[in-house]
């Protein structure tokens, strides 16, 4: 009996009305999708909804399949539907199928944002388990299992969950998108901060853009030389949740006095500024995040990076994540041909996220190379490294190395 049930809740859905209004019109492109896919269907019901002056007010419809059921559910005056997905895996498994199913629904309604949840039913364990699905690429997804819910927040502006699971520990995912773990996120945050920090001496002073979980902010905190770091997280309740379920990540960094948080859209706030910062990270979400969100989007833009530049010092640096380049090639290339095009110096590296199951790439573009105080992180030796670990007492390190800098840079 063991089965997939997928759901999702789509909002602000651009697609023409009568998908919405008209199960006439629906029905055929669902029963396409569901064929398409290779399920059976051995029957259907959809009853349309009408208001008092007989206008069409949505419908409620339902394909019964051999293997369970698809129903679907639409409110036109909010511009909304709801997905009900579920597929039984007794004798073939049927997840990839129900999956697909779901996707082309959601293109077909194109939401603006989507609400989607996964849970394995009918697997008797001592721990019941939900699997948590995240697509690498329309044919490639990275899963695991959780255990139990601890937060499932609808913020202003995202989706926020918090769950527990039994190889990361303690899971952020925003907008249905992994972003960090108890026990992996030393990875990406390390490598996030370090490379860079190292190369241009150690900063005084830093903006990240992003980073509501703190971890980039406990690893800058790790500098004597830091004087200050300006966090803007536009979204509070990001930061609030990591407070009370994420202090192994953070280890209460939002509370050192050196830390200045604002929750401002970070593209306005860059514009706005007129401070100016040793090292800028961009510790930001996806650009386009699974559910379709894009809240990050405009933080990967041309015009995004030449107001970084402007508010770096000179000898400072920018780095964020690019994505897989195997998996995000387009984004990852895009991305680096921004930054050339307006940063002095541009080295790419990678790293290994155990979380989001790929090799990860990353960037470092520096201002004004000619500074003495600057290195190019890609050719500095493992002895420059060591001494410069030294020499800023980095000893609470768990990835980041001299012989891990110099593969970073050359994978």
């Amino acid at each position: 009996m063991e089965g997939l049930h997928l759901t999702a809740d789509c909002f602000e859905c651009q697609a023409n009305e009568l998908l919405l209004t008209n199960h006439q019109h629906c029905a055929p492109l669902l029963r396409k999708i569901t064929e398409d896919a290779g399920l059976t269907i051995v029957g259907e019901k959809f009853y349309p909804f009408v208001h008092e002056d007989g206008k069409a007010a949505g419908f409620t419809g339902t394909l019964l399949l051999a293997e369970s059921h698809i129903a679907i559910h639409t409110w036109p005056e909010k511009a909304a539907a709801t997905l009900d997905v579920y597929v039984c895996n007794f004798e073939n498994d049927n997840s990839e199928k129900a999956r697909t199913i779901v996707d082309l629904i959601i293109q077909l309604l194109q939401p603006k944002r989507t609400l989607r949840q996964e849970l394995l039913r009918g697997v008797p364990s001592e721990v019941p388990q939900t699997k948590i699905t995240e697509r690498l690429s329309p044919f490639t997804s990275m899963q695991t299992a959780a255990t139990q819910s601890l937060v499932a927040k609808q913020s202003e502006f995202q989706q926020i969950e918090i769950a527990e699971t039994p190889e990361f520990g303690k899971i952020m995912r925003i907008d249905g998108a992994l972003m960090t773990s108890e026990k992996d996120e030393f990875f990406y945050h390390e490598a996030l901060v370090h490379p860079a920090s190292i190369c241009i001496g150690g900063p005084e002073s830093a903006l990240i853009i992003g980073g509501g979980d703190g971890g980039s902010t406990e690893e800058l905190l790790k500098y004597d030389s830091i004087k200050n770091i300006l966090l803007c997280e536009i979204d509070a309740q990001v930061v609030e949740i990591a407070r009370q379920h994420l202090c192994s990540i953070h280890h209460n960094a939002f509370d050192d006095g050196r830390v200045n948080i604002q929750h401002r859209d970070g593209f306005a706030f860059i514009e706005e500024c007129t401070q100016k910062f040793d090292l800028i990270l961009l510790d930001l979400t996806d650009p386009i995040a699974p559910n379709g969100s894009n809240l990050a989007e405009s933080c990967f833009s041309g015009n995004f990076f030449d107001a970084c530049y402007e508010k770096l010092n000179d000898a400072g640096a920018l780095v964020l994540h690019l994505g897989s380049r195997f998996y995000h090639p387009n984004r990852y290339l895009s991305s680096l041909e921004k930054l050339n095009a307006r940063f002095d110096l541009v080295r790419p590296y990678s790293v290994f996220i155990p979380l989001y199951g790929a090799l990860w790439g990353m960037a470092v573009a520096l201002k004004d190379v000619r500074k003495s105080t600057i290195q190019d992180p890609l050719n500095m030796s493992e002895d420059e490294i060591n001494l410069a670990l030294q020499q800023h007492q980095l000893k609470a390190l768990q990835y980041y190395s001299a012989q891990t800098h110099v593969a970073m840079f050359r994978i």
